[in-house]
């Protein structure tokens, strides 16, 4: 975890440390209410907010299974790329 926190926040990375908003958690309470089978949780459903929020698709995780599952926009049509 160090590593990786250390990777995170060099600026020399492509990494982006994007702060929640209140919005991006009423956001998240309606995307875990729309995938309740999937469990998402607070930190997955606002992390698929925050991606919808800013239009990046590209969600760095190590959890395919609510990931993959998942999708955001308006009409919920948008997937989520997982990296790595």
């Amino acid at each position: 975890m160090r590593k990786f926190i250390a990777e995170l926040l060099d600026p020399g990375t492509t990494y982006e440390l994007e702060p929640v908003i209140p919005t991006d958690l009423v956001r998240a309470m309606e995307i875990d209410a729309k995938f309740a089978s999937l469990g998402l949780g607070l930190v997955d459903a606002t992390v698929a907010a925050v991606a919808e929020r800013r239009r990046q698709y590209r969600v760095l995780t190590i959890d395919r299974g609510h990931f993959s599952a998942v999708r955001v926009g308006s009409q919920y049509k948008q997937s989520l790329t997982l990296v790595p």
